[in-house]
């Protein structure tokens, strides 16, 4: 959910990764880590899936549905904030953010799942920040 920052869009590109998954599982199941290999498929499902759509950016509508009710715990309002910040960058930065802090890949697997550099990676997640850093401190209108 955290990399399409849409629930329905999640549900749709993960349906997706694992029909595909599924028809190839006796090749997938037979290499040395079939998780890796799937959590690939995800990824590239997602960043196909926003290449070949129309763009259209997230309203924050759609940023809610995380959290339909009020919730007083301030660290969800953090999340809330922290993914609608997220939701602006660009997909790989965004993807390879993801991967990073939401599901713990270090450098070497981030580039392997998007097929880059480790260099490249590293620059994505460093502009990422940068990016986030920036939108955090900026004035709320």
């Amino acid at each position: 959910m955290a990399l399409s920052c849409d629930p329905h869009l999640a549900q749709d590109v993960v349906q997706e990764a694992l029909l595909r998954a599924q028809v190839r599982w006796s090749r997938i199941s037979a290499l040395d880590h079939p998780g890796a290999y799937v959590k690939r498929m995800v990824t590239n499902e997602y960043l196909s899936w926003r290449r070949h759509r129309a763009r259209r950016s997230v309203a924050m509508t759609q940023l809610e549905i995380v959290s339909e009710t009020a919730d007083p715990i301030s660290q969800y309002d953090l999340r809330d904030a922290m993914l609608a910040r997220i939701a602006q960058l660009p997909r790989k930065q965004r993807a390879a953010v993801v991967l990073r802090y939401y599901e713990g890949c270090g450098d070497q697997e981030i580039a392997e799942i998007l097929g880059c550099g480790v260099t490249t990676v590293r620059s994505h997640i460093s502009r990422a920040i940068s990016t986030l850093r920036v939108a955090h401190t900026e004035p709320v209108a």
